[in-house]
């Protein structure tokens, strides 16, 4: 599953409104089920009928299966020639029922019988209703435990079986599920069809599918698997990018696997309403329309990226979590660490233009600042109930299992560990795995390279090495000659050769700068580069090593490819010698170096100059990726360590050292330019307008603006959401009118999206109200409101009026909550910097429960104490900084 990243880019956990439940007690096993479904759209309701072959692997007379929100009308189990009708005894807190018979079941084959109805809910989750202004339709979300809320079920990963799916619908509609359409008969009756779909290859109940409505699609074939991109009818001229990239994805996971496409055909669907990016289904992904539908002729590099690479990653489940399952939900990162690594993989193979390789290294920037807190976790968790196995859906099992694995992927080879990958799916296909599974594989397949010393560390500990860093040039004297033995030639003097002593340490690091008394180790694969000399890699597992190196080392980077889960601290003298070697660095060693340096300042590490100096020191570096490294340095600085005596001299060095920059760009694009350059000038934009406050800056984007409201295909689609944004920050009430105008014509959701994500930046109270009003309004989505409302209460300059204003408005916030969303509203609390804050929020939500935020609430105000502690310790350094490099005296320089 794909996180989605609309109205803000927070990458939140799946967690559900319910939070109890356990697993189910064992002894019966499912093999095959038939299921019939009813749904009637009008009602909101569904009936459904299912029959499911088990094995009893214990006398009994008991078999409990999962089940919640539904009403079940009759149930029985047959075995041989008898059946029983079931008493049925529910357990709503544990969300599960049992069914009892009179007389016991033996060890052997049966099958359970049960019809039941359901209601289609408006929560997003299980069997529920999507909507658009026409129209409704029905739509399925089961991960990770709402299958049960469709049908009673095994609802667990490791008890997996086939099933037969078909769907009783309205004569004019269609249905889609993980199967192909086998059957489609009239009736019953003549307002109604009978669509059956084959049967599913084994698979576990959280990837069932079902999407039922007017959906159309487009078609075509890749390595003879036949591929469909599906929608509502209006989006059908937007599936041309989508269905492209998905045929070159699955033609180079059939090359890379080595094991083909094994699901028969591949549907992609996007549901009108969908909280999720999107969700692996097998055969039958379904999808958030702005991650699906763009014109592929006039979006932007952002989009067509996000298109590809959300596929990718939900492609590859069909491999990672579909064909290979883990055993149970503590090792999620198996489906979602393996997906967030491999999706990159064909994007960098096939469409080298957008870095996907540099994008690797932002992954493992998100899942080193999150592990950086206290209230982590590991990647392999205790999960029991719904709550706990919800809350392991956050970037520590995305990006942080996707950082570990491209590390060891690095240290015993790319073509090594394909080969240990493709070795663990043929072995656990259609099975489940466990994480030594897959390391023993990994092992194998290098011939016995500690794999299994290493990954133990960064899956089962929580938290992130540091590697702290010293280098010294040794040059031992030289040895006399001597003097002759009798019969002998005197022995000239020897030549004494220079050498580089490395000292590595490490400990964890925490981002608040607490200091570490676990004394716990990993076993750390450290690549070091140092001037010419051949890259080359040490296990570090001790408290402190030295490492030797021939020669003395004009500087030493001891994260070679930046393909290390750790952060890097270097002793001062070392860090100037790398500041000044910038352009010796790859550009993913240069983007290493700022977010390490970055992570340092926040835990008061090292001074904010020393980051000020790096960035001074990449500032005519014209890559987008070098320059978007250090945007959330500077938004840092800007929005929490600059007081108003500084800030203009802040806001002057910003325009003074990046307008350069931007003239060489220029803010109409050119004929012809590279992606890298649409890009590098939206990531200009965005710090000369927001941070720099230029005006020049302010009123290009307030101009472009005004444009792209008027016709959207007038203005660069990767500039776009940049100058709505910088325009909004600066904009009046009747911009906001022509915003909230605009968002009812924008038929695109890219467009919808761009304008709709810059209504947060609007400042003034009484348009920060208006645009929270909009929020919890009939006319804003569930699958959006949350977000919006997270968004505007991350904005730090509207965070004093947005606070409260939830709090008063709560019950209105509350309704738009859906499965999820709730913790994206806790969560933005973060943003906050004061002592009060702080403790209103805790207060707030120990009255006011969301579900399953306990660990995200904990996550929150130790952020609000890390940003108190930044203040008081960076602020006057920032002021000295300034006062010694005022901006007139850098333009000088230039």
């Amino acid at each position: 599953m794909r996180l989605s990243r609309i109205w803000v880019f927070i990458i939140m956990a799946a967690l559900p409104l319910l939070a109890v439940g356990q697993r189910l007690p064992g002894g019966v096993t499912p093999d095959h089920y038939d299921v019939t479904f009813t749904p009637d759209l009008a009602k909101a309701s569904f009936a459904g009928e299912e029959t499911i072959q088990v094995k009893i692997l214990n006398r009994t007379s008991t078999v409990t299966l999962n089940s919640i929100e539904i009403e079940i009308q009759e149930a029985s189990i047959t075995q041989g020639e008898t059946t029983q009708p079931a008493q049925m005894t529910f357990a709503p807190e544990q969300e599960q029922v049992k069914l009892d018979v009179p007389a016991a079941l033996e060890a052997g084959p049966a099958s359970i019988h049960i019809k039941f109805t359901g209601t289609l809910n408006d929560k997003l989750r299980g069997f529920y209703l999507a909507k658009t202004r026409l129209r409704n339709y029905a739509v399925t979300q089961f991960e990770a435990t709402d299958a049960r809320r469709a049908f009673p079920s095994f609802d667990e990963p490791a008890l997996k079986a086939t099933f037969a799916i078909t769907l009783i619908i309205d004569r004019a509609d269609t249905a889609i599920s993980n199967g192909h359409i086998m059957a489609d008969v009239s009736g019953p009756g003549a307002d109604k069809h009978t669509v059956k779909f084959s049967t599913t290859p084994k698979m576990s109940t959280y990837l069932v599918a079902m999407a039922v409505g007017d959906f159309e699609c487009s078609e075509s074939r890749a390595d003879n698997v036949p591929i469909r991109v599906c929608g509502t009818t209006d989006k059908k001229p937007l599936q041309a990018a989508a269905l492209r990239y998905a045929g070159e994805i699955l033609k180079y996971y059939n090359q890379y696997y080595g094991t083909p496409y094994p699901f028969g055909k591949l549907d992609i669907v996007g549901a009108p309403d969908f909280e999720a990016g999107a969700m692996e289904n097998t055969a039958a992904i379904f999808y958030r329309e702005s991650l699906l539908f763009i014109d592929d002729k006039n979006s932007s590099v952002e989009s067509h990226q996000a298109v590809f690479e959300v596929l990718a990653h939900e492609m590859a489940h069909q491999w990672f979590g579909d064909l290979v399952t883990m055993k149970w939900w503590d090792n999620i990162w198996l489906n979602e660490g393996f997906a967030t690594w491999m999706a990159l993989k064909p994007s960098q193979a096939l469409h080298p233009e957008w870095n996907a390789t540099l994008d690797a290294v932002k992954e493992t920037d998100q899942a080193l600042t999150l592990d950086a807190l206290t209230n982590t976790h590991p990647i392999r968790a205790k999960a029991e109930t719904p709550d706990e196995i919800n809350e392991l859906f956050d970037p520590i099992s995305y990006q942080k299992g996707a950082s570990v694995l491209r590390m060891v992927e690095a240290y015993v080879s790319p073509e090594v560990f394909r080969r240990g990958v493709n070795s663990y799916l043929r072995k656990f296909a259609y099975s489940n795995a466990s994480s030594e599974d897959f390391w023993t594989a990994i092992m194998i397949a290098s011939g016995g390279r500690p794999v299994d010393k290493i990954m133990p560390g960064f899956v089962e500990q929580p938290g992130e090495p540091l590697v702290k860093v010293q280098a010294a040039c040794i040059t031992p004297p030289q040895q006399p000659a001597s003097k002759p033995k009798k019969g002998k030639r005197a022995r000239r003097p020897i030549q004494a050769h220079p050498k580089t002593e490395i000292t590595l340490s490490q400990e964890r690091f925490f981002g608040d700068g607490k200091q570490d008394t676990s004394g716990k180790l990993w076993t750390i694969p450290v690549c070091i580069k140092s001037g010419d000399n051949k890259p080359f890699c040490q296990l570090l597992s001790e408290k402190r090593q030295v490492v030797p190196m021939v020669g003395c080392a004009p500087w030493v980077f001891t994260n070679a490819n930046a393909v290390g889960y750790y952060r890097t601290q270097y002793d001062p003298e070392l860090l100037r010698k790398l500041t000044d070697a910038t352009r010796d660095l790859s550009t993913a060693e240069r983007i290493s170096l700022v977010q390490d340096e970055s992570a340092l300042v926040k835990s008061g590490s090292d001074k904010v100059g020393s980051l000020l100096d790096l960035i001074s020191a990449l500032s005519s570096d014209q890559e987008n990726s070098v320059v978007d490294s250090y945007v959330p340095a500077l938004e840092l600085i800007n929005n929490y360590l600059v007081t108003p005596s500084d800030r203009e001299a802040f806001h002057a060095w910003i325009r003074v050292t990046f307008r350069p920059m931007m003239a060489k760009v220029m803010w109409k694009p050119m004929a012809g330019e590279s992606d890298d350059t649409k890009e590098l000038r939206a990531a200009l934009a965005k710090i000369l307008g927001l941070l720099g406050e230029d005006p020049d800056a302010v009123r290009e984007s307030t101009k472009l603006a005004r444009q792209y409201l008027q016709d959207p295909q007038s203005v660069d689609a990767t500039l776009a959401r940049v100058v709505l944004r910088v325009a909004a920050r600066y904009g009046d009430s009747q911009l906001l009118d022509d915003y909230l105008a605009a968002l009812k014509r924008m038929d695109q959701p890219e467009q919808f999206y761009n304008v709709g994500g810059a209504l947060s930046d609007f400042r003034g109270d009484p348009l920060v109200e208006r645009v929270l009003q909009v929020a919890v309004s009939e006319e804003t989505r569930s699958q959006d409101a949350p977000f919006a409302i997270a968004a505007v209460l991350g904005n730090p300059d509207n965070q004093n009026f947005a606070w409260p204003w939830v709090k008063a408005h709560w019950p209105d916030v509350e309704k738009k909550v859906t499965m999820s969303s709730g913790a994206a509203i806790v969560a933005a609390a973060r943003y906050a910097c004061d002592a009060g804050t702080r403790d209103d929020v805790q207060k707030f939500f120990a009255e006011h429960k969301v579900a399953s935020s306990e660990r995200v609430l904990k996550q929150a105000t130790e952020n609000i104490d890390a940003c108190i502690n930044l203040r008081n310790r960076q602020q006057n350094s920032l002021a000295s900084w300034l006062e010694q490099h005022p901006a007139n005296g850098i333009a000088g320089n230039r």
